[in-house]
């Protein structure tokens, strides 16, 4: 392995590992607190009524997901489905890019280098085999 295949297999663990813990604590936060989470569908997502049961559901189908994606297990579709979440939570929150200065609008601009983060580990997963059962 080049000097040149080292870096790079350090960089796509190290994004591999950083989007994992960010997905991760928002699907924490379904379990902790399914109310906050609900409240996220109903504003971002427009579902409205979600009872923590289908908060706990969800959050466990997104953490199967994610061990599955940190372990880097079939890559095709565990790498694409962070990265479908992802662009889903980004696209989703369209209002706030609209009004950045507003509340805490300007946070949610850190979405879009996660969603390049997520979309390079998609297209380079035959790549990223540090740490990688896949």
């Amino acid at each position: 392995m080049t000097d040149h295949d080292k870096k790079l297999q350090l960089s796509l663990l190290s994004l591999r590992l950083t989007v994992f813990l960010v997905m991760f604590m928002w699907t924490i936060d379904k379990f902790v607190n399914p109310g906050h989470a609900a409240k996220v569908y109903e504003s971002f997502y427009y579902i409205a009524g979600l009872e923590a049961v289908v908060m706990y559901t969800i959050g466990a189908i997104e953490i199967i997901i994610l061990l599955l994606f940190l372990a880097g297990y079939k890559k095709k579709y565990t790498y694409g489905a962070v990265l479908a979440f992802h662009a889903v939570s980004t696209l989703s929150s369209f209002k706030q890019y609209l009004a950045p200065f507003e509340g805490p609008g300007l946070l949610f601009f850190a979405a879009w280098p996660m969603l390049a983060a997520c979309f390079a580990l998609f297209l380079l997963r035959d790549r990223d085999r540090m740490l990688s059962v896949g």
